[in-house]
């Protein structure tokens, strides 16, 4: 685990203290099987985005505040210079950057993610969020996958939907994706 995703679970375990909710309560609100709920407040399994926007939503909490440790403090706007993104790594083949981090009440989250391929053997990580999402390709070529609809994504290409549907993505050919991705 790596420093980052251990102050993160940190975080997210002593602020369910605080609220003085129990893990079951806690992983039965979000709809999350007590056992796979510990193993993402622990570290020991890949923390999806969904459930970390699910945990901060229900926690009260900025996302951004809950991956950094920090509280965006920006309301007019928010720049976020190339190289400067906070940064998650939080699944083997997903990479989040965070386009508003330190921008207070947001509407939306929005991300540069970057897919690596894998092989085809692995499974696809599937995910489910309150809310809608718009992705728009930058680089490369994914198939989306949203609620058993398999969907070729390339360069340029745009598709926003009901993220509340299981949904997950893999690169194709091959070679890394890249692409804009607003969760609403």
């Amino acid at each position: 685990m790596t420093e980052q995703i251990k102050q993160i679970v940190d975080r997210i375990k002593g602020l369910r203290e605080i609220y003085g909710i129990s893990a079951e309560s806690l992983s039965k609100e979000l709809g999350i099987n007590l056992k796979k709920y510990l193993e993402y407040e622990s570290g020991s399994l890949d923390i999806p985005v969904s459930f970390l926007y699910k945990i901060a939503q229900k926690l009260d909490i900025e996302l951004s505040a809950l991956l950094s440790g920090d509280n965006p403090k920006l309301r007019v706007y928010c720049i976020v210079r190339k190289g400067k993104r906070l940064s998650v790594d939080r699944q083997k083949q997903y990479k989040y950057e965070s386009l508003a981090n330190n921008f207070v009440d947001k509407k939306a989250e929005p991300f540069m993610v970057t897919v690596d391929p894998e092989p085809e053997a692995n499974a696809t990580n599937f995910n489910s969020h309150p809310g809608q999402e718009f992705n728009y390709i930058i680089e490369g070529s994914v198939k989306i996958i949203i609620d058993g609809h398999e969907i070729i994504l390339n360069e340029g290409d745009s598709i926003y939907f009901d993220s509340g549907y299981n949904h997950a993505m893999k690169a194709l050919n091959n070679k890394p994706a890249k692409f804009l991705a607003i969760i609403l």
